[in-house]
């Protein structure tokens, strides 16, 4: 098969599957953004919760812009949130909130591959900054040596991809069971924070396929 074909094959499903993991992750928040939760907790006051019966300290919970801009910052111990999920009280916001409040967890314990993700990420950046050149040059100029170096960026890029999924799923699994167990949620209002997690999760396993088919697509060439 010629390298068209082989882009057709691999790299076009990916393309879909990236599509429709947004497709689903915005369709999920949005519905269960609408439900509040009984207890009316704020976001805010339930990642501090789970993280103060976790025994985690000197951790600052900070509002931020953007939608579904969430994210633990390890290198400064900061969890941050977005506005609607800061204030909010839905399901949807309760789940993201206690879901980053998990990575916080995992930073305390030095969860392995929480370690492991944060060791990686200079390479990482350094492999992504190399990454267009690298291409461009592989297969604009036909140089064999710029592909293989394009297939170890791709290797760096698909290890990092890897690695979140375990420290995703552990983020959420404590988030569903610190939510029930301090009682900030009732057990029947579990179904929305499950699925608006998975939906999150699903993102981290779609691009990690695509990284890989890049990765195998780009091996296949080189053997060619």
């Amino acid at each position: 098969m010629d390298g068209m074909t082989l882009f057709l094959i691999l790299i076009i499903p990916t393309i879909i599957i990236g599509a429709y993991a947004q497709h689903k992750i915005t369709s999920t928040y949005n519905k269960w953004v609408k439900v509040p939760s009984r207890g009316g907790i704020t976001g805010r006051e339930a990642a501090d919760a789970v993280m103060r019966k976790a025994g985690v300290h000197g951790v600052d919970i900070v509002e931020t812009r953007g939608h579904l801009t969430d994210h633990y910052d390890p290198m400064n111990k900061r969890l941050v949130l977005s506005s609607e999920n800061f204030h909010g009280t839905s399901l949807a916001a309760l789940g993201v909130a206690a879901h980053e409040a998990g990575h916080a967890i995992q930073h305390k314990v030095g969860y392995a591959a929480l370690k492991a993700r944060m060791a990686l990420v200079p390479v990482t950046n350094i492999a992504s900054q190399m990454l267009p050149f690298v291409i461009i040059g592989g297969f604009f100029f036909q140089m064999l040596g710029l592909i293989k170096l394009g297939v170890l960026v791709y290797l760096v890029l698909t290890i990092f991809q890897l690695i979140p999924l375990p420290v995703e799923f552990d983020a959420s699994r404590r988030a569903k069971k610190e939510l029930v167990g301090i009682g900030i949620i009732e057990q029947d209002e579990l179904v929305g924070v499950e699925k608006t997690l998975n939906a999150a999760a699903f993102t981290y396993v779609a691009a990690f396929i695509s990284s890989l088919a890049h990765l195998v697509w780009l091996i296949l060439l080189t053997r060619r």
